[in-house]
């Protein structure tokens, strides 16, 4: 059974490596090709877009897809969208995996934000300074102000034209721990923290500083996507299709 995960997260690395030894299915690992030099798993790699939802669907056929795996980013919407309406034109089956949203812990101040656009409002009119942590391609929101600065944390560099006129640029890659970003929202003397409700263990120990340094944290909310099975862990994905 040939299988495409629709990667971009942990979990879609870790299905691709459970299944690249099963004896029945095989597992195709496809990527957006937005980040340079990602962590790939030892298996079959597609890169780059599809072309939308007819570029996926002719894949699909051509590829003689047996199943889809959606484990790209919680916030990679189009893509989800993308999935669901090429695999119900071909009647393939499609599950979502996905890690669980971070919650609310005792001492968290977390204001929650609909979108980048209401969480870039909701930073007000008082001078701050701002960890931002939303990623590269989300700095949309934030570029023509001026009142703030902001600290920006991405994997790759973004284009200087896409930054905040007054922005402090780190280029790391996760894991964090939770001493390093204490250390970090300390030196910065950080204010308040943007992210995206991602779910990551990997980028979770910001949450755990921003709680001992008492720091506010605009928690922007998952997107919207189609009604589908979901689970939680590679091995619940495996699972899940050992029984088509």
């Amino acid at each position: 059974m040939n299988v495409l995960i629709l990667g971009g997260t942990t979990e879609a690395r870790e299905l691709a490596t459970l299944l690249n030894t099963h004896p029945k299915i095989t597992p195709i690992f496809s990527l957006a090709g937005v980040t340079s030099h990602p962590i790939l798993p030892q298996c079959t790699i597609r890169t780059g877009g599809f072309g939308g939802i007819n570029g996926l669907k002719h894949y699909l056929y051509i590829e003689n897809i047996h199943a889809v795996v959606d484990a790209t980013h919680p916030f990679a919407a189009q893509m989800g969208h993308n999935a669901a309406a090429a695999c119900a034109a071909l009647s393939l089956p499609l599950l979502r995996l996905e890690r669980p949203a971070w919650s609310l812990q005792p001492g968290d101040h977390w204001i929650n934000a609909k979108t980048l656009n209401h969480a870039a409002q909701l930073l007000g009119s008082t001078p701050k300074r701002v960890f931002l942590t939303t990623g590269r391609k989300d700095l949309s929101a934030f570029r023509t102000d001026t009142t703030h600065h902001y600290i920006i944390r991405s994997i790759d560099p973004p284009h200087i034209d896409e930054c905040p006129q007054n922005h402090t640029l780190l280029i790391s890659r996760p894991p964090f721990s939770i001493e390093s970003e204490h250390a970090l929202m300390s030196s910065h003397k950080i204010d308040i923290l943007i992210t995206k409700n991602a779910g990551s263990a990997s980028t979770a120990a910001k949450l755990t500083a921003a709680r001992h340094l008492n720091i506010p944290v605009i928690m922007v909310q998952r997107p919207e996507r189609p009604s589908l099975t979901y689970v939680a862990t590679p091995e619940a994905a495996r699972l899940w299709l050992e029984t088509l």
